[in-house]
């Protein structure tokens, strides 16, 4: 009986209702998509067809919203895939996939972030711990290949600015390579300094 009343007043039962991770994976869709200007509780909502309060259920405003999206977007783009690594193959199998991943899709979402902290110092200084963490795990990476750390840490930025750089080529047909060709491109970055 309490069931049945609980359906009645309040609607779906909570399974049909929409979670926090739905919306945050929502609000990077649109930030990619949109950018941060269309990051707003309303327009969500209608997309997702579902009311305001189903956003206001879990976030306190749109600013609670956009700092939890800020994270969302740090462990789901950095801190799973650095973990997803950890777990991999050998140093040079993760490396190799971590340049594939790089580089086989259009860093959209990314863009859209870095665009965003243009023009907000927190979002800019969260941006700049990210790429901290990013470049120190390719330098480790290239250092488990044999290479020594000053040289791993400067090819490691060397890769991650090209990545970066992908991102705003504005030709489809400049932005992408074989697989065959990125692999390539990798054994050069994780092969032994040359004798000077």
């Amino acid at each position: 009986m309490v069931a049945k009343f609980n359906t009645v007043m309040y609607g779906p039962s909570m399974s049909d209702r929409l979670t926090k991770t739905d919306w945050l994976d929502h609000g990077l869709k649109t930030l990619a998509n949109d950018g941060i200007g269309a990051v707003k509780a309303d327009p969500m909502a209608k997309s997702l067809a579902v009311s305001r309060g189903s956003f206001y259920w879990h976030f306190r405003d749109i600013a609670d919203f956009r700092a939890q999206l800020l994270q969302h977007w740090q462990d789901r783009m950095t801190d799973r895939v650095i973990d997803e690594h950890a777990v991999a193959g050998g140093a040079e199998d993760s490396l190799a996939q971590l340049i594939r991943r790089g580089f086989g899709t259009r860093q959209r979402l990314d863009h859209a972030v870095r665009t965003w902290a243009l023009g907000d110092k927190v979002v800019a200084a969260q941006v700049a711990v990210v790429d901290a963490r990013r470049v120190d795990h390719i330098a480790k990476l290239l250092e488990a290949t044999g290479i020594d750390r000053d040289t791993a840490r400067a090819r490691a930025a060397f890769l991650y600015w090209a990545v970066l750089g992908q991102a705003v080529v504005a030709d489809p047909a400049l932005a992408a390579l074989e697989v065959a060709r990125i692999d390539e491109i990798g054994r050069l970055f994780s092969a032994p300094t040359a004798a000077r």
